[in-house]
């Protein structure tokens, strides 16, 4: 599976969410500061949720800017047979007779893309799942926790 290609549909995903994130704190901010959102009395906060709404979406917008920087900088390293699991790694895993494909990223963990009619799914170290693959090697059987059970999975491969 070719990796760049990988972190371009990653890259390109993270780039969609940015201008929904835009848009939207664009649109909140106007709220904020229409005429028509001006408090009528003290109990009135209309004007206020949507401030706090646009600064929200402006530091989601400002954390997928950091995301998709710190994708573009990413390093394509070969893991071989025997090179653990790090950060940039393309990793499948076996379990139950089901096969998942992982890309251990700097950020953006939950990002889904689809390559080669293969789900990808973008964890980092600091997550459980990632945190446990991290320094394994292919053909390591180590038992995951995974939906909150304990389970025996097989890495399959790390690209």
């Amino acid at each position: 599976m070719n990796k760049r290609i990988v972190v371009r549909k990653i890259v390109a995903r993270l780039a969609e969410e940015l201008q929904v994130y835009f848009r939207a704190a664009e649109f909140s901010r106007a709220e904020a500061t229409h005429e028509s959102s001006k408090a009528e009395n003290k109990y009135d906060t209309r004007g206020l949720e949507a401030s706090y709404l646009a600064r929200g979406q402006s530091k989601q917008a400002a954390e997928l800017r950091s995301a998709i920087g710190e994708f573009e900088k990413l390093l394509f390293k070969k893991f071989g047979a025997e090179e653990p699991i790090g950060l940039g790694a393309l990793v499948e895993l076996e379990n139950g007779g089901e096969r998942s494909h992982y890309f251990i990223g700097p950020r953006a963990g939950g990002t889904e893309v689809v390559h080669d009619k293969k789900e990808i799914l973008v964890i980092t170290p600091q997550s459980p799942l990632g945190g446990q693959l991290m320094g394994r090697k292919p053909g390591e059987r180590p038992q995951l926790t995974l939906g909150g059970t304990r389970q025996a999975a097989t890495i399959v491969s790390v690209e």
